[in-house]
């Protein structure tokens, strides 16, 4: 009886496999408008009926096939080993970014060319988190400026409005110069060269100098003796994260 129970389970997933297979190779060679019930179930070779009955309506397949473009990405993303210096990291993250949108231009248009607030999928969840790591690792370093989930948000917005915006060109026409000026100004508005011994900050920077010392603090505390109750914690994070922030910015 289990044997049975996990036959059906695995032919499934088998299914849901080849039917995201089929809208995924329908996507690249046509584009959105090709990934109809019809085509999707056609080249799949299954009944209409399925696709409904495996992701509930099409925007449940294509969300799916959106998930597995996250994952081949994450897949990319996370076979590179951290280095020695989390900003280069940052700056691997960003090419590594660009050059998937451009190499997938169909699955990254579906991934997030239609945002629904809060509709993220495990996968982007994931990425997230994975550029989050990595921003973390900057503010340990004592090299970030802006606290790390605006520092997220900003790196990730510039990455997809540089990708849509080389992807609106012909190949040919693509100048990836613009990748790596945006991708630099993003990043000298966010983090700081790491500390020298006689390079001490000057008055004009030390707002900037205060905001990176509080966003190391915050960045360490989980690795602190736990010497604060749960409510003086809770305050604590809260007075950081406000004073991490650049009063211009909000």
């Amino acid at each position: 009886m289990a044997d049975r129970v996990a036959d059906r389970a695995e032919s499934r997933a088998d299914l849901r496999k080849r039917l995201v297979a089929a809208a995924a190779d329908l996507l690249v060679a046509e584009g959105r408008d090709a990934v109809t019930t019809r085509a999707v179930s056609t080249a799949a070779g299954v009944q209409p009926p399925t696709i409904y009955r495996l992701f509930g309506d099409m925007n449940g397949l294509l969300a799916a096939t959106a998930a597995d473009g996250f994952t081949r990405y994450l897949t990319r993303k996370s076979s590179r080993a951290p280095s020695a210096d989390p900003v280069d990291d940052l700056r691997a993250g960003w090419d590594m970014h660009i050059e998937f949108g451009l190499d997938n231009p169909a699955h990254y248009l579906l991934m997030y060319g239609q945002p629904q607030p809060g509709g993220e999928s495990d996968a982007a969840r994931e990425a997230h988190r994975l550029l989050r790591e990595i921003l973390e690792r900057v503010a340990r370093a004592g090299r970030l400026t802006v606290p790390v989930e605006r520092a997220a948000q900003m790196v990730h917005g510039a990455g997809m409005g540089v990708t849509f915006a080389l992807l609106a060109l012909r190949p040919e026409e693509r100048d990836l110069g613009v990748s790596a000026q945006t991708r630099e100004a993003v990043i000298a508005a966010i983090t700081t060269d790491a500390d020298t011994d006689d390079d001490l900050p000057r008055a004009s920077d030390s707002a900037r100098e205060a905001r990176r010392r509080v966003l190391a603090l915050r960045s360490i505390l989980d690795d602190m003796p736990a010497t604060y109750t749960p409510g003086e914690r809770m305050l604590l994070e809260e007075l950081l994260d406000r004073a991490g922030l650049d009063p211009a910015e909000g």
